[in-house]
């Protein structure tokens, strides 16, 4: 069999993609003089937290991912960040490709709570690589890639809130169910406030969380 190996080299933010969007360098190779007609991989990426350190304030942010820092020993368990399809064009010895990761904002998301709660440095990230080879010379012959293949790599901090300011800028998202919705429109409308800014900071007013 083919002995596939993976390697990630770098991530941007995409900046022309419609929604928020990370594009991971993937460096793949195969065994010497063995021609790979394509590669049809399934790429599974965690978050493990317990790879990283975090100061007072993150640690404070992650309380409703992992509870207190006291049970860290037992809660920081990974999380899942994606599953994507990766098409790999045919090659001998290596080459490379991007792997497009279609991302969220939405705060009901593990991932992205965990995201937002990091201040700085890196996010550790293991990618998991299983599918099928397509090899062979003069024809080819079909072979399952190892579902033991997988890369390590910490992606920057930075990189996440490029690619969240580039939707939305300056901003945050947030999704409710529908009655709550009309209830905070009905609330809005009664008192005929300018924004939605404004809406919550009165409602935060009015619970004594923010002053007025």
């Amino acid at each position: 069999m083919t002995d596939f190996g993976f390697l990630c080299t770098g991530v941007r933010a995409d900046p022309y993609a419609v929604g928020p969007a990370l594009v991971f360098r993937l460096r793949v190779t195969a065994s010497s003089g063995t021609p790979v007609h394509a590669l049809a991989l399934r790429c599974q990426i965690r978050i493990e937290p317990a790879r990283r350190s975090y100061d007072d304030t993150e640690a404070a942010a992650l309380t409703d991912l992992f509870g207190e820092r006291s049970r860290w020993g037992s809660s920081l368990n990974p999380l899942e960040f994606a599953q994507v399809p990766v098409m790999v064009k045919g090659f001998t010895g290596e080459t490379e490709t991007d792997v497009v990761v279609p991302c969220t904002y939405d705060m009901d998301i593990a991932s992205s709570r965990y995201f937002h709660a990091l201040t700085d440095g890196e996010v550790p990230l293991r990618m998991l690589f299983s599918g099928t080879a397509f090899t062979g010379t003069g024809g080819f012959r079909v072979e399952p890639v190892p579902w033991d293949r997988e890369a390590v790599f910490r992606m920057p901090v930075k990189t996440w809130r490029e690619m969240v300011d580039q939707h939305f800028p300056g901003s945050a998202w947030i999704r409710l169910p529908r009655d709550t919705m009309d209830a905070l429109l009905a609330y809005r409308s009664r008192r005929a406030l300018p924004s939605w800014r404004t809406t919550v900071d009165r409602l935060l007013a009015a619970a004594g969380e923010r002053t007025p």
